[in-house]
């Protein structure tokens, strides 16, 4: 899992690790969102989720863990799962539900400052202001007030020094 806010740097890190460890896959939970989001009714969305935030949804949850699972099984492959998850009881689900399918999950919480983190969001075409700008603190706080695991820092060293330490921390099977 390699998680942090908007614009932190999970893609980037996300795609490198993906040529660095073998028969792997990057699992992006946010796909069964988008897919929720297009077939769950209004009425539903609007009582499970007030903010208009996937994550919200129970069945998103349950189905990304649920999904880890199938492919796993199925294509028996190393998951890499990006994602920004900031509320800490939909991490400690998500993460303890890929523990009970692969006792080998890991999860690292990408950092960086604000300032980084916004300058990131406009190099990649980010409209000032929009849902990821408007996500940064709420991440940031979350990332300091409650223990999301390991940390990596992502401003002061290279996507190359990041790669490396992740790959140190791994238990290849």
């Amino acid at each position: 899992m390699v998680n942090g806010a908007f614009g932190v740097g999970k893609t980037t890190i996300a795609n490198r690790l993906l040529n660095e460890i073998e028969n792997s896959m990057i699992y992006d939970p946010e796909e069964i969102g988008y897919m929720l989001r297009n077939v769950i009714p209004i009425d539903i969305k609007r009582t499970e989720s007030t903010r208009g935030d996937f994550q919200d949804l129970d069945l998103w949850r349950e189905l990304t863990v649920d999904m880890a699972k199938k492919l796993i099984s199925k294509y028996e492959i190393n998951l890499i799962v990006p994602m920004t998850i900031r509320k800490i009881e939909y991490f400690q689900y998500i993460y303890n539900g890929f523990k009970s399918i692969d006792e080998q999950t890991y999860h690292f919480c990408l950092n960086a400052s604000k300032e980084t983190i916004y300058e990131r969001l406009r190099l990649r075409g980010e409209e000032e202001g929009n849902w990821c700008f408007q996500q940064t603190d709420k991440c940031l706080e979350a990332y300091k007030r409650y223990d999301f695991g390991e940390y990596i820092e992502t401003e002061r060293n290279s996507i190359d020094e990041i790669i490396q330490d992740l790959k140190g921390k791994l238990i290849y099977l």
